[in-house]
């Protein structure tokens, strides 16, 4: 039991007259009012620190009952090397030199136990100005503190973690799955900036079919109730791209058990995943391709041309001609075939590049059906398109996009049954651009859905009719092409006998791209000056006669010393040199224009016929806009001549 009270009168503060009798009223109430308080230590010191009154809130705090303490030195609260210090006098000495003090820091109890005390030191004065005492407060923070404490704990124990991880996301989500943070992992890995997507819902980086189908709800109910829940599939980046990801999410609850929200690792396994489909099929692969790629690659140039002479002769034998046209039918699928198994190889060595520029859909759509277009006429199917009215745009390689779509259209129209109904639809989802290309043809069982896109692999038809069905790469090849432009994949079919379809997803590209690449197109008809310079005559005249069409003023030289003559007196905004012109090569040619003067602002382009990567850095390293390997494709020069304009755009823009 806490004995209490105030012991003698509080000093006066003032000069005022009191009434002897009103002035013991109010030393009484007063030593009610404080001694009513339990949650503060109150008392009064005298100038010297011992310890003069002695409220409740002091006895609960500290331990001592009135009797104890009253006389003793306030010192006693103070942790032994605080005393040896002197803080104790320190802080005396700070209340009576600025009137009031406070502090924090550890305190003594009766028993000898700590605890953290905010504590303010008041000086007393009596009615002469003389000091009469010190008046002290004290609370008991320890709780606090230790909370603080361990949330500062937890907080740099999470930064660590989170700084030090850069292969995985790792963010948190409240109960309802919005993000609440983000590290470094997670911003390389998705894409998004922490600003960018912290509030937001985790369902964003699922994909339309995944979300419409309740999947992150699942997720977080199965997490919830289990405690933990892991999964993989495809998830979306911010860019639109799709990666292959491990998921793993845990539900996090307080200390009462209550649920606070959930942790959620994902780790990128798409080369994982790349990887170990290509090493169990390298090995027949690698076999395969050193038997019947290479080997049969030489022996089709020389056919070809022996088919050519054939057609342009006349031959009056309907029975030659027939023949004839086998050999030509056959020697297209032959090379289709070979083309096939040589960029299953590039892709396996890692040697397929991407030309990723802004493409209209539509023409990818057009040039895969011009291809496809005889077997599908061979076989009398009736092919229907269906494309939205607006133009889709994707961000892509226009000719590994145009392969894709023209293996699959092969695909559907061989193993159709003549007179069957072949079906190509473009339609927008979301950010993404579907193509569904299906058929009414045998149909696939379905432990073949997926085997399917496995190298080499056939899936049996179910039928005594055989079916020419090539080597089994053509899916396997449309796969990895799909995937190296961020989409996916995947095929469906009721079962045998009842059609098939495959759906190719891809990220499609926004307006403003779309918007700056048809300017760009439509900027080339305004024409630059643009000079070619080869010693090859033939190649310099037909590149001359190429770039007259595209709208440009062009003229040509034949050798390096020509080609500055030319240049001094044409100004041309872009200069094409051949590297390997005999006395002043492409190099030289090109230092001498510059320290002419007058062709800083040039776009200087090598044009040679080697195209290795070796070959690009070193016409980089000396200078040089743009490397075109010869024979120069028309996509490219277009290309060359956008990059021209955009150079010289820059340069003309006021600074």
């Amino acid at each position: 039991m806490c004995v209490v009270g105030i012991m003698g009168g509080l000093p006066h503060t003032t000069n005022m007259p009191v009434a002897p009798r009103a002035d013991a009223n109010l030393e009484q109430r007063l030593q009610l009012l404080i001694d009513a308080v339990v949650d503060y230590g109150i008392f009064v010191l005298d100038p010297q620190g011992h310890v003069v009154s002695w409220n409740s809130g002091a006895c609960k705090l500290k331990g001592y009952t009135r009797d104890e303490i009253v006389g003793q030195h306030f010192s006693v609260f103070y942790p032994p090397e605080s005393v040896a210090s002197g803080w104790p006098q320190e802080e005396l000495r700070l209340a009576r030199e600025r009137g009031r003090f406070e502090d924090e820091g550890w305190r003594v109890r009766k028993d000898g136990s700590l605890f953290w005390a905010n504590v303010v030191i008041t000086a007393l004065h009596d009615q002469t100005g003389e000091l009469a005492g010190f008046a002290k407060i004290t609370r008991d923070l320890t709780e606090r503190r230790a909370h603080e404490e361990q949330l500062r704990v937890s907080e740099e124990r999470f930064r660590l973690l989170v700084e030090s991880v850069r292969d995985y996301a790792i963010f948190m989500l409240d109960p309802q799955g919005h993000v609440l943070s983000w590290n470094a992992g997670a911003q390389a890995i998705k894409g998004y900036l922490a600003h960018e997507v912290i509030g937001r819902h985790f369902s964003d980086f699922y994909t339309p079919e995944d979300k419409s189908g309740g999947k992150p709800e699942h997720e977080l109910a199965t997490a919830r109730e289990h405690g933990r829940a892991e999964d993989e599939g495809w998830r979306v980046r911010k860019d639109g791209t799709m990666f292959w990801a491990n998921v793993v999410i845990t539900a996090v609850h307080g200390a009462g058990g209550a649920l606070i929200g959930f942790a959620k690792v994902t780790r990128d396994m798409s080369e994982r995943r790349r990887l170990e489909e290509l090493e169990r099929s390298s090995r027949r692969m690698n076999e395969f391709l050193a038997m019947l790629a290479h080997e049969l690659r030489n022996p089709l140039a020389p056919i070809r041309n022996a088919v050519t002479i054939m057609q342009l002769e006349t031959l009056s034998s309907p029975v030659l001609r027939n023949c004839r046209d086998v050999i030509d039918r056959q020697l297209t699928h032959v090379t289709r075939l070979v083309d096939d198994l040589l960029d299953v190889g590039r892709l396996t060595t890692g040697k397929i590049k991407l030309r990723t520029e802004l493409v209209r859909f539509s023409e990818v759509v057009s040039r895969s059906v011009e291809t496809a277009r005889p077997l599908i006429t061979a076989r009398r199917h009736v092919l229907e398109i269906e494309q939205p009215a607006e133009p889709v745009y994707v961000n892509g390689d226009s000719t590994r996009l145009s392969q894709v779509l023209q293996n699959l259209l092969v695909n559907a129209a061989k193993y159709t049954p003549e007179g069957g109904r072949l079906r190509l639809k473009v339609q927008h989802v979301g950010s993404f651009v579907d193509v569904i290309v299906s058929d009414t043809g045998r149909g696939i069982a379905p432990d073949n859905l997926q085997r399917i896109f496995e190298l080499f692999m056939q899936a049996e038809s179910g039928t005594a009719a055989p079916v020419d069905s090539g080597l089994g790469i053509g899916l396997t090849l449309a796969r990895s092409l799909v995937e190296m432009h961020g989409g996916n994949i995947s095929a469906a079919s009721p079962g045998l006998g009842l059609g098939s379809s495959f759906t190719v997803r891809l990220p499609g590209a926004n307006g403003s791209a779309e918007a700056e690449a048809e300017q760009a197109r439509n900027e080339i008809g305004s024409g630059l000056r643009v000079l070619v310079v080869d010693d090859n005559r033939d190649s310099a005249d037909s590149a001359t006669d190429v770039l007259r069409l595209l709208g440009n003023q062009v003229e040509s030289a034949y050798d390096g010393e020509s080609g500055i003559k030319v240049a001094r007196r044409f100004r041309p905004h872009m200069i094409l040199l051949d590297l390997a012109m005999p006395g002043l090569d492409g190099y030289e040619a090109r230092k001498r224009l510059l320290a002419a003067g007058g062709h800083e602002e040039a776009f200087f382009v090598a044009m040679t016929g080697f195209g290795n990567e070796e070959d690009k850095r070193r016409t980089r390293t000396a200078g040089f806009h743009a490397h075109l390997t010869k024979p120069v494709e028309l996509d490219a020069l277009i290309s060359l001549l956008n990059a021209a304009r955009a150079a010289r755009n820059a340069d003309a823009r006021p600074t």
